[in-house]
């Protein structure tokens, strides 16, 4: 446990865990998470009693802003000696996980902050709190962390290209009509929902909660490995590209990656950026 510094993990009890994204100031996924992200999922194959873990985030306002980029970069996650890159090998192993993954989202969820909330089993919102937003291409980029793969098969192609293309903010009761969090809750009542949703899950008997859960994957498969790694191979490419080159030193002038009205309000500051 120790060795985490941007998640805490507090169990619950054997069978729940919480684990608490807090990287100050806005929770930026950066080249020290995916270690991070390795270690954890190393902690939670070996806990034989695990059924159920629910990610949050210690910033009421940030669940996860986004992805540090750096331009230029043509390695900010290098594959590892296997072939996948960190991301890929995260969210594949998540998705193995015979524990129930659930995201309980407040604040904004952009970028890779959306994309990790794709990849657990189960997304919460809170009505009022919850911002989602794959700001990507408004940026320059594509994409890079499941957005791209996921999203079509939640809610469609058109509504898809409409979050990726748009790169708007959407609040919570938007993402639930699309698909894109399992149900958005009033906030006053959200942590107790979710509570009470864990400690249920986390009441079952784990052979039947297992199984449940691979079977549905085995019968209604996502995306695979490789898919995840040829989209983050473009997405590393995309970092060399004129239209990042272009915009990303702009949005660092208007507060990127740090506490600002853009990270607040990222949609409505991409109309700023083009004019």
């Amino acid at each position: 446990m120790d060795s985490l510094k941007q998640l805490r993990v507090t169990q619950k009890s054997q069978a729940y865990w919480r684990i608490t994204f807090d990287n100050p100031p806005i929770n930026l996924v950066d080249t020290d998470s995916f270690a991070e992200f390795a270690r954890l999922m190393d902690m939670m194959e070996a806990a034989p009693n695990l059924k159920v873990v629910v990610f949050d985030s210690a910033n009421p306002d940030f669940f996860i802003a986004h992805f540090q980029a750096r331009l230029g970069a043509r390695n900010p996650s290098a594959p590892k000696p296997g072939g996948h890159y960190p991301w890929t090998d995260f969210i594949t192993r998540l998705s193995k996980l015979p524990a129930v993954s659930v995201a309980a989202i407040r604040g904004r969820a952009r970028g890779v902050g959306s994309e990790f909330a794709l990849a657990c089993d189960i997304r919460f919102a809170s009505l009022e709190r919850a911002i989602f937003a794959q700001i990507e291409v408004g940026a320059g980029l594509i994409p890079g962390g499941g957005g791209l793969e996921r999203l079509p098969r939640l809610m469609g192609r058109s509504r898809a290209l409409e979050v990726v293309l748009g790169c708007d903010d959407l609040d919570a009761a938007v993402a639930e009509r699309y698909g894109w969090v399992n149900r958005a809750i009033p906030d006053h009542e959200f942590e107790a929902f979710v509570e009470r949703f864990a400690r249920r899950v986390a009441s079952f008997d784990q052979q039947a909660l297992g199984a449940a859960k691979r079977l549905v994957d085995l019968h209604h498969k996502g995306p695979t490995p490789a898919e995840f790694d040829e989209t983050q191979a473009i997405f590393v490419e995309a970092l060399t590209w004129p239209g990042a080159a272009a915009r990303i030193p702009k949005l660092i002038e208007m507060g990127l990656g740090r506490p600002s009205d853009l990270e607040l309000n990222f949609g409505r500051s991409l109309d700023d950026l083009a004019e």
